[in-house]
């Protein structure tokens, strides 16, 4: 590449750039990734402030679980609305939008007086969420063009994505000790202040979409079975699978994506076009997020439980543990998505990544009641963060790879909705399994016993640990036999276009 002009393919042909607009390019990627982040973090800051924020607002723990189920629920119904608006009517003022929007909402959360206000406020998180997260995916996808970029730009929001959630913990538990519960929500409007600062003077407004039209029964439909799904599965972690409610939404769910498949290939203007889920890499790619997504709560979820009740950690320093996991993910991202996919190819690099964090997780069930953090932990959180370092920013990059312009929005919102439906069903998968682990190991045993109720506990634990192993591998399996072989070429047909 030129240090004075970059060249970039569009449906025009050739587009001659200033030199200067490669380190626009960089500022534009900072951008994104703060405003990422902050959507990323909101997924679990809240967490560890919740037992501050019940005991201030006096609800009830049936309630507690809605603070993180609303958030839930409107950002993975959402999602693909979101990205067809910014494809429609442009992907910046759908970003500056979903940053004003969430910022607004978070400070609406922070100054709550009651659970209704405060889960109204999580629930409206989630729908500018929903706006803010495809549009700043979509324009990554649409900023950078060169390959070598763009690898650089993904291994930076990949890494984002997979560690945001252990980032929020750290975050979360640091405010909480320090300041308030309420300063959770509040950080939101600092973080956006500067995002929409960046994105006001960086980004210009363009519609790619223009001939196209929302597709109303495909936003209806898909909406309420992703609502269906995400509300079943949450149904299932707080009630039970034989819940009638749990099953209910749960069947429901299923037959409005399979009626929202079907009118997909029947809408004159569909609002996910077949052709984005059609490709193998691509669908390989979406496949990967899930179940890369369901597989990590087995880290975070758990092995937070872990360092709190049996280590004694504080809510800071368990932040703080996950930190290794979160340098080694960062590290794992950048050469996969820059030295190993572009000259393995994703079929060798995102399998291995897969299988290595799968070790990571069978080593970290030899955890017991007095293991120590240095041992017992930390070498596995390491392995694991590498593991999935390989694994998300590269699935990410395949998965809106090659998409033509005026689709990149709804790609990257599709990444988005597998990204949190994996971890809706991870959750309840693993909170189910491990508390049946934990009632098992009682049988016959003394439950008044502190040892036994201790060791009852690990056990959940490294069922959980298990699970989370089986879904690597299954990731690993099916990656190895989707995805194609050798290294991907670039859609000459996809339109490239350079948004600043």
């Amino acid at each position: 590449m030129s240090d004075k002009t970059l060249t970039d393919s569009g449906p025009e042909g050739a587009v001659q750039a200033p030199a200067a607009a490669s380190s626009r390019r960089w500022w534009i990627l900072a951008v994104i990734a703060l405003a990422q982040l902050m959507v990323v973090l909101d997924a679990t800051i809240v967490n560890i402030a919740l037992p501050s924020a019940q005991a201030d607002l006096g609800f009830s723990d049936g309630n507690r679980q809605w603070i993180v189920t609303a958030y839930a629920l409107a950002f993975a119904s959402l999602l693909l609305l979101g990205g067809r608006i910014a494809d429609l009517f442009g992907r910046k003022p759908a970003f500056l939008v979903g940053v004003v929007g969430f910022a607004a909402v978070s400070a609406l959360g922070g100054a709550a007086t009651n659970f209704e206000m405060l889960v109204t406020a999580r629930a409206l998180q989630g729908a500018f969420g929903a706006l803010l997260a495809p549009a700043a995916l979509s324009l990554l996808n649409t900023t950078f063009t060169d390959a070598r970029e763009r690898a650089k730009a993904f291994s930076v929001y990949g890494a984002i994505a997979g560690a945001g959630g252990a980032v929020g913990l750290l975050l979360g538990g640091v405010l909480t000790d320090a300041l308030d519960w309420r300063w959770t929500l509040y950080v939101n409007v600092a973080i956006a202040v500067v995002a929409f600062v960046g994105g006001w003077m960086l980004l210009t407004h363009r519609r790619d979409a223009t001939n196209s039209k929302l597709d109303v029964p495909g936003t209806v439909l898909v909406a309420g079975g992703l609502f269906s799904l995400v509300y079943g599965f949450s149904n299932a972690e707080t009630h039970d699978w034989n819940s009638p409610a749990t099953w209910g939404f749960l069947i429901a769910g299923g037959v409005l994506l399979a009626a929202f498949a079907w009118w997909q290939t029947r809408a004159e203007h569909p609002l996910l076009p077949l052709r984005i889920l059609l490709d193998r890499n691509r669908a390989a790619s979406f496949l990967a997020v899930l179940i890369s997504g369901a597989g990590m709560f087995g880290v975070f979820l758990f092995l937070t439980y872990y360092l709190q009740l049996n280590l004694g950690f504080s809510p800071t320093k368990t932040g703080v543990a996950f930190l290794p996991m979160v340098a080694a993910l960062m590290v794992a991202a950048q050469v996969g998505t820059t030295a190993l996919v572009p000259r393995m190819g994703p079929k060798a690099v995102i399998p291995f990544g897969f299988a290595v964090a799968v070790a990571g997780m069978a080593w970290l069930t030899d955890i017991g009641v007095g293991s120590d953090y240095t041992t017992a932990v930390l070498p596995q959180l390491i392995i694991i963060g590498a593991g999935l370092g390989l694994v998300m920013p590269s699935a990410m990059q395949m998965a809106t790879g090659g998409v033509a312009a005026e689709d990149a929005g709804v790609a990257s919102a599709t990444v988005n909705a597998m990204q949190q439906v994996g971890g809706s069903i991870g959750t309840a998968l693993l909170n189910t399994l491990a508390a049946s682990a934990a009632t098992d190991y009682l049988v016959g045993k003394d439950p008044t016993d502190k040892l036994v109720r201790a060791r009852a506990t690990i056990e959940s634990y490294t069922t959980a640990f298990w699970w989370s192993a089986g879904f690597f591998t299954a990731g690993a399996l099916i990656a190895f036999l989707l995805y194609r072989r050798g290294v991907p070429e670039q859609d000459p047909d996809a339109a490239q276009v350079v948004h600043m």
